[in-house]
């Protein structure tokens, strides 16, 4: 038993040094074996899961300014930590009970000798919490990472205030907005109850509470037996934050508001008595912490309204630039200010917005609005990788998308940073991709395919979405996941990481077995929400109705083949055999029952009252069809607008079918949509065509992932990318250039067109890669380094 024990201590500690790779601050190792000295602490008389937002305070004295002071903090629902005024950190990542993340931070540049004071604020939103935040009760934790730290450790001995000056507001997003929106309620502040300055030194807070300790312990995963939270280290980087100025006063109810405001540097003052709006755009798409700095105004109301796009009188966004006619509809935030000078409203979490109106009304005194910005913040995605060609409109597509994929990344992937800020298999799997191409950076990757494998239900499926305090099953996007683990190992040299999922593979894949119906051969209906995409007929929101059985069918056969791979891969023999062979026979029965010899193409389901792309793409994609078929089939879902046509979403599978047909070169003529969107003056990529409810979805950015994998022709040709395939698909390009992040260094390839068809330029591939060059039938084989390509 000691030997077992000590075996399980060791492979904790591993596992999480493994997370820790995201922490530029080590942990110590000794608070990831036992429980912590520090207690969860709360505000003596406050309810425990009700809304509530507090202050916690510690003050300490230091002989010298140390070189490094680390602290691991967290709270239930969120924190924002402060080291003498200064903002150092926000958390905690979003996760679940199970896997309550913690941040690790050096705040050794915010200390000096003498007395400093560590302060945060916490707040639980209750049952008003965004669905995608999971809570136990409010509380909050600090501690110190070694014995140098442990002055701070929380305790009886932190000062706790309850602040009164908080109310929910903006509750009826929905019923306004008629959409589903889950992101939580907005904040409305009283400024004349509000303590300011409570974050600095120096402030008296001779009347505030001794904070509660919690009667459980801070205890890591792996231990405890009474556990509240189980602690984990935060697997993904801190967050920062840039100023972000706003460059247009685009509406004013003032005769003649300052000129260059909202700059800065020219302060707009709403006169006593009045009621004034002003319209400000960003100009573009974003998430942040919008901050309004004011003074004077005492009994003034400003109300704050964000939203992605104005409606006009119909209801309808229309062209996003244009606002003459519209009004704006969206969530909100209430400030009162107090009268004083060099007041700052900032809400507790952040905001998506293009538009942000203020909608200010004075009492006796007038408000001077000194500033408004917005602190910029979400996932750091850097760009690493790069995209050129001889059409100089791509680049714009690239742009935007690019700006979608970085809104859409948190502390997970979000569907819509604005309305739900849900992380769902189906989105994630496109967003996964798109982070891995641009940037390189696998983190958030890691992070959601290990959020799905927490998720998982007693049936062995993992959760439509998650983290999600809604219980949410979509069977599709169980495939999805499974599609993405294969996406993961494809692209990553991470066995380790990747084996773990095997068996909960397996269990997404034996529920599906079971619901095959005998009489058909193909999947039946299933029980939750079997969605495949926002197209009329396909939203399945009563199940996994018959009418769409061809696709959930082929959809299920296109996973179990790259199960198969794994399975094979990783020595599980008989499972590659057998869903090798579940797969072939899938097919079979579809294609007998499905597929139209009239129409030329396969119907939804085997009573052909449907047809749809979706159906056709998941044959071609499962290997329904024969290599002749393949591209007749696919003409046809080109060409034939009987078919129910696949939004943004599915595009992305259309995509992977016209590269498996080799007619990839059509992917160039594909692109309207993305076109049309930049034409409405959209600055993100939508959820789907108009009228769509989110401006901002990230399975639209799919161009940026295919600018590389399909145009450039760059993927993996064998597990853990270590070698490369390079089959470029320029349609009618003539000339382009492309930079794939590799986790061994940059692939880069530069393309031209010759007047003979073929095709010249070079191709660099980093140490130890090799691969080949494919082009209309011919192959290069490349090696590591720079060669030259003339075919």
């Amino acid at each position: 038993m000691v030997k077992m024990k000590t075996l399980f201590a060791v492979l904790m500690a591993l596992v999480a040094q493994l997370q820790l790779q995201a922490q530029s601050t080590a942990i110590n190792p000794s608070l990831l074996t036992g429980i912590w000295p520090a207690a969860w602490i709360a505000c003596p008389g406050a309810p425990a899961r009700e809304y509530g937002v507090y202050h916690f305070r510690k003050t300490w004295s230091l002989s010298e300014k140390p070189d490094h002071f680390v602290v691991n903090v967290t709270a239930d629902n969120r924190y924002r930590l402060l080291v003498n005024g200064t903002p150092v950190s926000s958390g905690p990542a979003r996760g679940d009970l199970y896997n309550w993340y913690y941040e690790t931070v050096d705040i050794a540049p915010y200390l000096r000798s003498g007395n400093n004071t560590i302060a945060a604020l916490v707040w639980n939103m209750g049952t008003l919490a965004p669905v995608a935040q999971i809570s136990n009760r409010t509380a909050f934790l600090l501690q110190g990472n070694t014995a140098k730290e442990a002055a701070v450790n929380t305790g009886r001995d932190w000062k706790v205030l309850h602040d009164s000056a908080y109310t929910p507001c903006s509750t009826d997003n929905s019923e306004r907005l008629q959409a589903y929106i889950v992101v939580g309620p907005g904040d409305e502040v009283r400024g004349n109850v509000y303590p300011w300055g409570w974050e600095q030194p120096g402030y008296d807070d001779s009347q505030w509470a001794n904070a509660i300790t919690i009667p459980t312990g801070a205890t890591p995963v792996g231990y405890g037996t009474d556990n509240y939270w189980t602690l984990a280290p935060r697997s993904i980087p801190l967050f920062e934050e840039t100023r972000q100025r706003i460059p247009a006063l685009r509406r004013s109810d003032l005769a003649q508001p300052p000129t260059g405001f909202p700059d800065g540097q020219h302060p707009l003052t709403v006169p006593a008595n009045s009621t004034v709006h002003l319209l400000l755009d960003q100009t573009y798409n974003t998430v942040a912490y919008p901050e309004l700095q004011v003074s004077g105004g005492k009994d003034a109301v400003v109300k704050l309204t964000y939203a992605e796009a104005l409606f006009d009188k119909n209801g309808q966004k229309g062209n996003r630039n244009d606002i003459n006619g519209k009004e704006i509809k969206g969530n909100t935030d209430i400030f009162h200010p107090d009268g004083g000078a060099d007041r700052k409203f900032r809400p507790l979490w952040l905001r998506t917005y293009r538009y942000l109106q203020l909608e200010v009304t004075t009492a006796g005194e007038p408000l001077v609005i000194t500033d408004i910005y917005g602190m910029r913040t979400g996932y750091p995605l850097q760009l690493k990788a790069a995209f050129s060609c001889n059409d100089s409109s791509l680049l714009q597509i690239w742009q935007t998308g690019w700006r979608t994929a970085k809104l859409c990344a948190g502390e997970t992937y979000f569907d819509c940073p604005y309305y739900e800020q849900l992380q769902y298999e189906g989105d994630t799997r496109i967003q996964a991709l798109i982070s891995l191409y641009t940037s390189g950076d696998d983190r958030l990757v890691r992070k959601a395919l290990m959020d799905f494998y927490h998720s998982r239900t007693p049936e062995g499926q993992p959760q439509g979405r998650y983290p999600s305090n809604r219980l949410q099953v979509i069977p599709t996007f169980s495939l999805f996941w499974i599609t993405m683990i294969h996406d993961y190992w494809m692209h990553r040299p991470d066995d380790a990481f990747v084996k773990q999922f095997l068996s909960a593979m397996k269990d997404v894949l034996d529920w599906h077995e079971r619901g095959i119906d005998p009489k058909t051969g193909m999947l039946g209906p299933l029980s939750w929400w079997s969605f495949i995409d926002w197209v009329p007929g396909l939203e399945n929101f009563s199940g996994g109705a018959e009418h769409n059985s061809a696709i959930r069918t082929l959809h299920y056969a296109y996973t179990l083949a790259q199960a198969a791979e794994l399975a094979a891969y990783f020595g599980q023999t008989e499972n590659a055999t057998h869903w090798r062979q579940l797969a072939k026979l899938l097919n079979t029965h579809t294609y007998s029952l499905c597929f139209d010899a009239t129409r030329g193409v396969m119907a939804d389901a085997p009573s052909r009252k449907s047809y749809s792309q979706h159906a056709n793409i998941m044959a071609a994609l499962s290997g329904a069809l024969s290599s002749k078929e393949l591209p007749q089939v696919l003409q046809k879902v080109l060409t034939d607008k009987t078919l129910s046509q696949a939004t943004f979403y599915y595009r992305f599978y259309l995509t992977q079918a016209l590269k498996k047909a080799h007619m990839a070169d059509v992917y160039y003529d594909q692109l309207g949509p993305w076109r049309d969107m930049l034409q409405l003056g959209l600055t993100t990529f939508a959820e789907k065509p108009e009228p769509t409810r989110s401006d901002c979805h990230a399975w639209a950015a799919s161009p940026n992932y295919d600018f590389l994998a399909t145009i450039c022709g760059i993927v993996p040709d064998a597990p853990g990318f270590k070698k490369v395939l390079i089959a470029p698909a320029m349609g009618a390009l003539q000339e382009v250039k492309g930079v794939l992040p590799h986790p061994a260094g940059d692939i880069t390839v530069s393309l031209t067109r010759n007047k003979a068809h073929g095709v010249t330029g070079s191709v660099v591939l980093p140490a130890g890669i090799t691969g080949r060059f494919s082009w209309e039938g011919k192959e290069i084989v490349l090696h590591a380094g720079s060669q030259q390509i003339h075919l």
